[in-house]
């Protein structure tokens, strides 16, 4: 009795409408990119060099270390890239803008070595407000830059000199 019922509510069971915009219907509102940038809107915020977490580097060698602005860009995008694929972190990146984080992550890193960036993202805590970055998760970043660090050749005490420079904006980035 009970299959016989079971497949009646199949049959009359009736497909969905081909022509029903369901993100409409539940109010989900499409974001849409800027069409120069490729990135999505930000609410607005003041920019400032004074966001990127810490005061740059003095002299030009640590960013003649990293490969001058492209190579620090490769750096940048290459530690995004294996965080996204990375299976302890990739959950925190899925709902987020990668154009933007690799402008941004890349516009940090070339103001932090003096390569002559300025850097327009905003600040740490407000960037990693409600990710519930734990102490593992930016563990397995740091891990991710420096293989990022290691293709590119960089020398490894400037590789420590900058991981040095970012350490201290753990506190505005880990949540829990």
């Amino acid at each position: 009795m009970f299959c016989t019922t079971l497949a009646a509510m199949l049959v009359l069971q009736q497909a969905p409408s081909q022509d029903v915009d369901w993100d409409k219907e539940f109010g989900v509102e499409e974001r849409v990119r800027d069409p120069e940038t490729g990135e999505f809107p930000v609410d607005p915020y003041e920019q400032s060099n004074a966001n990127a977490g810490a005061e740059p580097f003095v002299g030009e060698r640590l960013a003649q270390a990293f490969g001058g602005r492209e190579g620090i860009q490769r750096i940048a995008d290459r530690t995004v890239e294996l965080s996204k694929a990375d299976p302890r972190i990739a959950e925190i990146f899925v709902s987020h803008d990668m154009v933007r984080l690799k402008r941004t992550l890349g516009e940090q890193f070339c103001y932090l070595l003096n390569a002559g960036c300025d850097y327009s993202g905003r600040d740490m805590r407000t960037s990693h407000d409600g990710l519930g970055v734990t102490k593992a998760d930016l563990n397995a970043l740091v891990e991710n830059l420096q293989a990022a660090m290691r293709e590119a050749k960089v020398p490894f005490a400037a590789q420590n000199r900058l991981l040095a420079k970012l350490a201290p904006m753990s506190k505005d980035v880990v949540e829990r």
